[in-house]
């Protein structure tokens, strides 16, 4: 494992964070101050941060949280809107954010003590599940668009007005579900793969059609199930289980690397 790697899993900082540590020589492996950041931890390495044994984490905790509509998922706002930690116990928030729900949209935030694990769930393609509904009809433009993916140049509409990203690749979904098709609003159960910037909302946007309720329910096989809203609850002995796993297979293959 990479030496900023090793550090953003067993302690506070992120790997940007720890680069900056090696080049202030920060570091040490054993007795020795190491300055090269492609540096690979051994099992039998003692690493030293700011002259203090870095133990090893194996072990990790992640909140399931049922977001409201109206809360950011942020530590703090500068326009003083109501974020998730206000709901949350002060002995949790240096938890972090497994991705984003946007000021407007409800449902599953999964947070974690562990840095690593926060960066291996939002990179990864587990299933993300979530009901939503639109204004007017979900045409046949769209249907063939979540079987197939789409390329769209201009994915603005259903951004945030201060992204700069404008143009966006849809994978195809991984399932999906027409549950209501009127004239005036549509409901659909979606399952996707990504965790894209507003992601459904572009996606739908580039049609046209207005997502007016998004609500996301299910992260890799964590379902809210019947928590309710603002109130959160631990991962189960079974749920912990699959994640171990996960993280299991991913460092086996990050370490092949």
């Amino acid at each position: 494992m990479r030496i900023n790697k090793f550090i953003s899993h067993n302690t506070k900082y992120s790997r940007r964070e720890a680069d900056e540590l090696i080049k202030n020589s920060k570091v040490k492996v054993g007795n020795k101050i190491i300055s090269d950041l492609s540096y690979q931890v051994q099992d039998k390495d003692k690493i030293y941060l700011h002259g203090r044994f870095v133990h090893r984490k194996n072990e990790f905790t992640v909140l399931v949280y049922h977001k409201q509509k109206g809360e950011l998922v942020t530590k703090r706002d500068d326009r003083g809107r109501k974020t998730i930690y206000d709901n949350l116990s002060k002995r949790y928030h240096h938890f972090l954010p497994v991705g984003r729900l946007d000021f407007t949209s409800t449902g599953l935030i999964l947070l974690t003590d562990s840095p690593n694990v926060a960066t291996v769930l939002m990179d990864s393609n587990l299933e993300r599940v979530y009901y939503l509904k639109i204004k007017g009809f979900v045409t046949d433009a769209m249907i063939e668009a979540m079987k197939n993916g789409l390329i769209a140049e201009d994915a603005t509409k259903g951004a945030h007005e201060k992204s700069k990203i404008t143009s966006m690749e849809f994978k195809p979904f991984v399932d999906f579900k027409i549950i209501k098709n009127s004239p005036t609003y549509s409901k659909l159960k979606v399952t996707i793969s990504e965790g894209k910037n507003r992601e459904l909302r572009r996606f739908f946007g580039y049609f046209d059609a207005e997502v007016s309720d998004l609500k996301r329910v299910e992260f890799g096989g964590v379902s809210l199930d019947t928590l309710k809203e603002g109130k959160h609850r631990f991962l189960t002995k079974s749920e912990y289980h699959s994640l171990h796993t996960y993280m299991d297979i991913i460092e086996k293959r990050s370490s092949k690397d």
